[in-house]
């Protein structure tokens, strides 16, 4: 044989790393941070190992926690105290997220990314306000324009705060250009809008819903978030949220949607965010718990796959573990 094409000769220790198309970091992560209102001690969330919510009084530790590991931005989630049928807790000035973010801008120098929804806040657990009979009726959910009003107060409030970035995900039409919109009102122009542009109605965010106190109390999400089957809706729904003022575009979920974080890094010259979720961080524990998999080798792989795809941040339950290891 005479071989010229030889990849070998690029695959040994001095060169590989020389070579290598891809690089991951602490700070391509954000980490995620649950905050509940309703508690005063640390609580482990069962189904995502290694994770709780924190009370609010034990917000600024928590994030020091995760600055510690050389992750810089996290993402802020909230449970509150109450809940009603319009989600009000979620703009209240003295909301959960509010307090937090408050506290943790004051007394550190993490970048404070805030979640900007209203399905942990609603009694019935949907991201917006009902349609009458929604309750009884499969066809019907959430009222989009009247729930556009909601979101923009909820982004206002968490910018009065002192938030860095908010992120909307409820996948309510025009969620962007209404939050730009209350934000610019407000004089915060300067407040960037990452945007879950493309969210897909996924099997993988059970975990989350245990966590955030989030799941719908009946029926399901199907009429707002994306279908799974659909690949170029998803370029319909981000050219929209471009068009409104996004500055960061998000997929979620990521592993199974690489796809489209790869068509999303082709077409648009915006940052691309990924949303490692729930569901794929306990599967691989699971996996890891059972002796099947190696949990560090698989993680680390999982995230730089997401990286190869094109994102260039990506949150993950991860973070802080890779982190280390960066």
């Amino acid at each position: 044989m005479n071989l010229t094409q030889r990849p070998r000769r690029l695959r040994t220790d001095g060169v590989r790393p020389l070579v290598r198309e891809t690089d991951l970091s602490a700070s391509d992560l954000i980490a995620p941070v649950f905050v509940d209102a309703t508690t005063d001690e640390r609580v482990p969330i069962e189904t995502m190992p290694g994770h709780e919510r924190v009370p609010i009084d034990d917000a600024v530790e928590r994030v020091e926690e995760v600055r510690e590991t050389g992750v810089e931005a996290v993402m802020l989630f909230g449970v509150p105290e109450s809940k009603d049928e319009r989600g009000s807790r979620a703009w209240a000035e003295d909301g959960v997220v509010q307090e937090a973010t408050r506290q943790i801008t004051s007394e550190t120098d993490a970048y404070v990314i805030t979640d900007v929804c209203l399905c942990e806040y609603t009694d019935h657990g949907h991201c917006g306000v009902l349609e009458d009979a929604a309750a009884e009726d499969p066809r019907l959910t959430v009222r989009n324009d009247e729930t556009l009003d909601l979101l923009g107060k909820i982004a206002a409030s968490h910018a009065a705060a002192g938030a860095d970035m908010v992120a909307p995900s409820g996948m309510i039409d025009g969620m962007v250009g209404a939050i730009r919109a209350a934000l610019d009102a407000q004089g915060d122009t300067d407040v960037p809008i990452m945007s879950y542009a493309a969210k897909y109605e996924s099997a993988f965010y059970g975990p989350f819903r245990d966590a955030a106190d989030g799941a719908p109390a009946f029926g399901d999400r199907r009429h707002y978030q994306m279908d799974p089957a659909n690949a170029r809706e998803a370029r319909r729904e981000v050219d929209l949220d471009v068009e409104q003022g996004a500055d960061v575009l998000m997929i979620k979920p990521a592993l199974p949607y690489l796809d489209i974080v790869k068509e999303v890094r082709e077409s648009y010259d915006h940052p691309v965010a990924a949303y490692n979720v729930s569901g794929e961080y306990a599967m691989l524990h699971a996996a890891a718990e059972k002796g099947w998999l190696d949990l560090e080798a698989v993680a680390y792989e999982s995230l730089l796959s997401i990286k190869r795809a094109g994102a260039d941040l990506i949150l993950t339950y991860f973070a802080e573990d890779l982190a280390d290891e960066l």
